[in-house]
C-alpha cells in the first residue's frame, strides 16, 4: 500500500499506535475506577439503612418535635438526602422545607404503596431504588435510593415508618456515560493527534519534497536548481549539503560542457571529415563533414570482387554478421563500405593505417587510428580528406606540361626542319620552296593561335577580360553560326541542322563576339570528332533557370563521345580526352573548352555536357536573359 511506502504514513501510524496504547492504559484504569464505584454504591445502600435506623431511634424520643426533623433534613441535605415520617395509616408528618437544599421534595406515595409498607409496619427494614421508569416526576437520568425502617414509640410499639431517600446516579447510566466519554475522548484524541502529526510531518516532509523536486530538476539538466534553507536542524544541514552538491555538479557539468563545446568546435571547424567507429563497425560519432560522407556513401550500391551488389560486409569478415548488427539500433549508421578493409586491418593489427580511396569521381585520403580501452581496441577514428582537387591539379599539371610540350614541340620541329631545308637549298624548284614556306607559315599561325588562346585564358582567369555588353538576338547568332559551318559540313558529309522557336530569343546584356567564339569552339570540336554521314544538331529555346527566364543552347553530335572518367576534367586547360589523336594543322590547342567555360561564367550562365562513349556528346549552355 502507498501509506506504507510514505514517510508521512509510517510516522502517522507510529504516533496513532502510541496514542492507542495510551488510550488502552487509560481504559484499564477507568475499568478499575468503575469497579470501585460499583463497590461504593453497594456500601452506600448499607450506610443508608444504618443512618435511617439511627434517625428512627432518635425520632422515637422526639416524636412530635418539628425542629428535630427540620434539623435532621438540614444535616441530610449535605449528603443529598431527605427524611420522611409517616404513620401506620399512611399519613405523612409535615416537615418544614430545608432552605438551600437542591434535592427535589417527594412524598411517601412517590416511593411506596401501602401494601409495600406493611412489612415495615411489621418491623422489617426495606430498601428500594427508584428511576425514571417508575415515575415521571424525576429528572432525566436521576435515580434515588429509598430506605424504610419502622418507627417505634417509647413503649416499643410501631406507630409508623421513617423513610430516607438519597439521589443516586444509576450504574448503567454511569457506565454508559463513561463509555461515551471514553469514545469521545478517543475520537478527539485521534483527530488532534492526526492534525498535529500531519502538521509536524509537513514541517519535515516539505523540505524533503523540495529536495526531491530539486533533484528531479537536476536530472533534467537544470543544474542551477537550489533549495531554500528554512531551519538549522538536520534537514537544514541536508539542504545546505544538497545545495553545495548542486554547485559542485554545476561546476563539473559546466567544465565538461566547455570541454565538449571546445572539442565540438574543433571538430566542426575542421574541413576534414572525422568518423568514430566502435569495435563492431558502427558509427558512434562524426562531425558534420563526416556525417555527410556516411549518409552519401550509404546510398551507393557497392559491388564485391565478383561483381555482385554489396552494401554490407560479408558474414565471414572480422565484423561478423554485420548487417543484422547495424539495424539492431536504428540510431546507429553503418560503416561506409570503402572503409571496411582499412578498418579491419586497423582492428586486427592494432596499428595506424592510411590509404587513398577513389569513390565515384572523388579521391579521399584516409588516415585511421585505433581507439583503446584498458589495452583493448574498442574502435577506431578515421580522418578523411577530400584530395580530389589536389589530384585534379596534379593531373592538370602533368597534362599541361605534356600538352604544352607536345603542342610546341611539333610546330617548332617542323619550323626547324623546313627552315634547315631552305637553308641547305634542298628544294630544287620554286614550287617546292613555296610549299615549305607555306608549312612554316601554317605552323607559325598555329603557334600564334596557341599563344593567343593562352593570353585570352589568362586574362579571363585574372578577371581582366574585356566584354562589350549589349542586347543580343540569339536566334540571329545561331542562324549565322549555321551558315558559317554549313560549307564545312557539306565538305565532310555531315548533316548540320538548326532548330529555333518562332518567337525571338533576346539577351538583354551579352557580348555577341564572345558568344560567337563560344559557339565556334563547340562546333569546331563537334566537327573534329564527328565522322562523315553523322549528324550535328544546333538548337536554341527559351527556358527557366532558378525561376528566372533564360535561353538554352544545345550542340549535339553523333561523334565518338567522351569517356566517363574524362568528363569532370574536359573544361580544364590543355585537357584532351582523345590523347592519341594526330595533332595536325587542324588539331586543337586543348584550351577551347576552358575558354568556353570562362566566357559563359562571365555571363552568369552555365555550361554542361552529357556524353556516352561511342554515342556522341551534347553540350548545353544556359544564359539568363537579364543580369541580376
Amino acid at each position: 500500500m502507498f501509506i506504507f511506502r510514505s514517510v508521512v504514513g509510517k510516522l502517522w501510524l507510529t504516533i496513532i499506535g502510541l496514542v492507542g496504547v495510551v488510550l488502552l492504559i487509560l481504559g484499564f484504569f477507568l475499568v478499575n475506577y468503575m469497579e470501585n464505584y460499583f463497590a461504593q454504591a453497594t456500601d452506600q445502600r448499607e450506610n443508608m439503612k444504618e443512618v435511617a435506623l439511627k434517625f428512627s431511634e432518635e425520632a422515637t424520643t422526639h416524636m412530635y418535635n418539628e425542629q428535630f426533623y427540620q434539623l435532621s433534613n438540614e444535616l441530610l441535605s449535605f449528603q443529598d438526602s431527605r427524611m420522611l415520617v409517616i404513620s401506620t395509616d399512611m399519613k405523612e408528618m409535615a416537615i418544614p422545607r430545608t432552605n438551600g437544599s437542591q434535592l427535589a421534595e417527594f412524598h411517601v406515595s412517590d416511593f411506596y404503596t401501602e401494601a409495600e409498607l406493611k412489612p415495615v409496619f411489621a418491623g422489617q427494614t426495606i430498601d428500594k431504588q427508584i428511576n425514571k421508569s417508575r415515575t415521571g416526576r424525576f429528572d432525566a437520568g436521576a435515580e434515588y435510593l429509598v430506605v424504610a425502617v419502622p418507627l417505634f414509640n417509647l413503649e416499643g410499639g410501631i406507630v409508623g415508618a421513617t423513610l430516607l431517600y438519597q439521589s443516586l446516579q444509576s450504574l448503567e447510566a454511569t457506565q454508559s456515560y463513561m463509555l461515551r466519554l471514553f469514545v469521545y475522548v478517543s475520537i478527539v484524541g485521534f483527530l488532534m493527534t492526526t492534525f498535529f502529526a500531519f502538521f509536524l510531518f509537513s514541517q519535515i516532509t516539505r523540505p524533503l519534497q523540495q529536495l526531491k523536486k530539486a533533484a528531479d530538476f537536476i536530472t533534467h539538466g537544470e543544474y542551477g536548481t537550489r533549495v531554500p534553507i528554512l531551519s538549522k536542524d538536520e534537514i537544514g544541514e541536508l539542504a545546505k549539503t544538497f545545495n553545495h552538491m548542486g554547485e559542485k555538479v554545476q561546476e563539473s557539468i559546466h567544465a565538461l560542457s566547455q570541454e565538449k563545446e571546445h572539442l565540438s568546435s574543433i571538430l566542426r571547424s575542421m574541413t576534414d571529415a572525422v568518423i568514430t567507429l566502435d569495435v563492431n563497425g558502427s558509427v558512434m560519432l562524426s562531425n558534420p563533414q563526416g556525417e555527410k560522407i556516411v549518409e552519401e556513401w550509404s546510398t551507393i550500391e557497392w559491388s564485391d570482387d565478383e561483381g555482385e551488389p554489396r552494401r554490407f560486409p560479408k558474414p565471414d569478415t572480422a565484423l561478423g554478421d554485420w548487417g543484422l548488427m547495424s539495424f539492431s539500433n536504428p540510431n546507429t549508421l553503418p560503416i561506409p563500405v570503402p572503409l571496411i578493409p582499412l578498418f579491419e586491418a586497423v582492428v586486427d593489427e592494432s596499428a595506424e593505417a592510411a590509404t587513398k580511396l577513389h569513390v565515384q569521381n572523388g579521391v579521399w585520403s584516409v588516415a585511421m587510428t585505433p581507439l583503446y580501452s584498458r589495452d583493448q581496441v574498442r574502435g577506431a577514428v578515421a580522418v578523411l580528406r577530400d584530395v580530389t582537387e589536389e589530384e585534379r591539379l596534379d593531373k592538370l599539371r602533368k597534362d599541361f606540361v605534356a600538352n604544352v610540350s607536345h603542342e610546341l614541340r611539333t610546330p617548332i620541329s617542323m619550323l626547324q626542319g623546313y627552315s634547315e631545308a631552305l637553308l641547305d637549298d634542298i628544294p630544287s624548284t620554286p614550287e617546292e620552296r613555296v610549299e615549305l614556306v607555306q608549312v612554316i607559315h601554317d605552323e607559325s599561325l598555329r603557334m600564334g593561335r596557341l599563344v593567343r588562346d593562352l593570353l585570352d585564358l589568362a586574362r579571363m582567369e585574372a578577371g581582366h577580360l574585356e566584354l562589350s555588353f549589349r542586347e543580343v538576338e540569339i536566334d540571329s547568332l545561331v542562324r549565322r553560326m549555321h551558315r558559317k559551318f554549313a560549307v564545312l559540313a557539306k565538305e565532310r558529309g555531315i548533316a548540320l541542322s538548326v532548330t529555333l522557336p518562332e518567337e525571338p530569343l533576346i539577351l538583354q546584356r551579352a557580348d555577341e563576339d564572345r558568344l560567337e567564339q563560344v559557339l565556334t569552339n563547340l562546333l569546331d570540336n563537334a566537327f573534329r570528332h564527328t565522322p562523315a554521314g553523322a549528324r550535328i544538331a544546333l538548337k536554341a529555346e527559351a527556358c527557366l533557370s532558378k525561376d528566372r527566364p533564360a535561353i538554352r543552347i544545345e550542340i549535339a553530335d553523333e561523334g565518338q563521345g567522351i569517356p566517363a572518367e574524362d568528363l569532370p576534367f574536359i573544361f580544364e586547360r590543355f585537357y584532351k580526352a582523345d590523347k592519341a589523336r594526330t595533332r595536325g594543322s587542324s588539331g586543337g590547342t586543348g584550351l577551347g573548352l576552358a575558354i568556353v567555360k570562362n566566357i559563359i561564367d562571365s555571363h552568369h550562365g552555365t555550361v554542361t555536357v552529357q556524353s556516352t562513349w561511342g554515342q556522341g556528346s551534347t553540350f548545353t549552355i544556359c544564359l539568363p536573359c537579364e543580369h541580376k
